[in-house]
C-alpha cells in the first residue's frame, strides 16, 4: 500500500523565499481574476460558506467573507484540526521529544495490548490496526463512541485490535485522539500549550480556540477554531518549507515526512488521491496540466490547500457539516482558483 517513492516530488521542494507577510497590509496586489471567481460565491443559496483567502508568494491576492462572517470570526476547521495535530507531533520530534518510528506506547502511559507494535507513524497515517472506523458506527472505535465517553482516554486506551498496525488505512478520529494524547505524554505539556508556545504564538496567532473533551485534553482530532487569516497563515508556513519570516517552526526533513503521501486511498476517498500524516494529497487536472495539492480537510467543507507550483495557498471555512455538498464546494472553488490562475499563467508559475 504504500506509495512512499512519489514523495520525493515533496520533501525539500516546498521551499518558496517569502519577503513578509502582507495579511494585515495593504501592499498585496489583488488578483482580479480570482477575485471573480470567489464573488460567484455570492450567489449561493446554502447560507454556510464562511470565507475563502488566496495567497501568492505569501500575499493576499483575493479574499472574500461570507454569511456574516469577517476577518475576526474563530471557525471550528473541524478534522482539519488533526493536520495542525501532525505538525505539532512534527515539533516535538524536532525537538527531541517523539520519533515517528518509535512505538506509540512509550508516549501513551496506560497502553493496553492493543497498541503493542504500534508506531507514531502508524497513528499518523491512521494504519494503527484499532478497530476504530469514523464510516461504521457499530466499530468500536468510532468517533461519536469517543465523544460521547465520560473517560476518552480510557476509552481510547480499551479499543481492540482488528488487524497487525500498519497493513490498513480506516478513516478515524481515535487515532488522531490518541497521536494529540502521544504529544502530551512526550512533552509533558498539554496539547493546546504546546501549540500555543511552539505554532500558534511563533506565527502570530493570538485568537484561538480549542475544545477540550470531558477528560480536559484538547482534542488532537479537531475541534480547533481559528481566523481565516490564521488558517491560511499556517498553510503559507508549510508551503514555506516550514519557516516563518525567517524562523524554522517545523525542520524541513520533518515537514517532508509529514506531507510526504504514504498509503493510496483514492478507493475510498473522492476528494483524495493518496495520505500521508493527517495530511491528504491529490493531483488535480485543469485544462492540460496536472496540478499537485497537499490538503488539510475538516468536516463540513474546511479545506486548506498548498500548491507549490503556483506558490498558492487557498484557505476556506465552511460550516455545511454533515452535509456532502460542503466538500464539494470547496473543491469546486478551488478548482475554479487553479483555472483562473493558469489562464494567466506563464509556465512558470508567475502570472503574465
Amino acid at each position: 500500500m504504500s506509495i512512499a517513492p512519489a514523495a520525493a516530488r515533496w520533501p525539500h521542494r516546498i521551499v518558496l523565499a517569502v519577503a513578509g507577510w502582507m495579511l494585515a497590509g495593504a501592499a498585496a496586489a489583488g488578483d482580479a481574476g480570482l477575485e471573480r471567481v470567489l464573488a460567484r460565491w455570492d450567489l449561493d443559496a446554502r447560507a454556510d460558506l464562511k470565507a475563502v483567502i488566496v495567497l501568492r508568494d505569501g500575499a493576499v491576492v483575493a479574499q472574500r467573507y461570507y454569511n456574516g462572517a469577517d476577518a475576526q470570526s474563530l471557525h471550528d476547521i473541524r478534522s482539519a484540526g488533526k493536520s495542525v495535530t501532525a505538525l505539532l507531533a512534527g515539533i516535538a520530534a524536532d525537538r527531541g521529544r517523539l520519533r515517528f518510528d518509535r512505538p506509540a506506547a512509550r508516549c501513551l502511559p496506560g497502553a493496553g495490548p492493543a497498541l503493542a507494535g504500534v508506531r507514531v507513524s502508524d497513528l499518523l497515517s491512521m494504519r494503527s490496526g484499532l478497530d476504530a472506523d469514523d464510516e461504521n458506527p457499530r466499530s468500536p472505535g468510532n468517533e461519536d463512541r469517543l465523544d460521547e465517553a465520560a473517560d476518552p482516554v480510557a476509552f481510547a486506551l480499551s479499543v481492540p485490535r482488528r488487524e497487525p498496525p500498519g497493513t490498513r488505512y480506516a478513516y478515524n478520529s481515535l487515532t488522531a485522539y490518541l497521536a494529540g494524547l502521544c504529544v502530551e505524554g512526550a512533552t509533558g505539556q498539554p496539547l493546546d500549550a504546546f501549540a500555543d508556545a511552539h505554532l500558534f504564538a511563533p506565527l502570530g496567532i493570538a485568537h484561538w480556540r480549542w475544545q477540550r473533551d470531558a477528560g480536559g485534553h484538547a482534542k488532537g482530532q479537531g475541534n480547533l477554531s481559528l481566523r481565516a487569516g490564521d488558517f491560511a497563515r499556517i498553510g503559507q508556513m508549510a508551503l514555506d518549507d516550514g519557516r516563518w519570516q525567517g524562523r524554522a517552526i517545523v525542520r524541513a526533513d520533518t515537514l517532508g515526512a509529514i506531507l510526504a503521501p504514504r498509503v493510496r486511498i483514492a478507493d475510498v476517498d473522492p476528494y483524495a488521491d493518496a495520505y500521508g500524516y493527517f495530511w491528504y494529497y491529490r493531483t488535480q487536472r485543469i485544462g492540460d496540466r496536472d496540478i499537485e495539492v497537499v490538503f488539510a480537510s475538516g468536516n463540513g467543507g474546511n479545506k486548506l490547500y498548498l500548491v507549490p507550483s503556483l506558490r498558492m495557498v487557498v484557505a476556506i471555512q465552511s460550516s455545511a457539516y454533515g452535509r456532502g455538498y460542503g466538500q464539494r464546494r470547496s473543491q469546486d472553488i478551488l478548482r475554479a482558483l487553479l483555472g483562473a490562475a493558469l489562464a494567466h499563467d506563464d509556465g512558470t508559475g508567475k502570472s503574465r
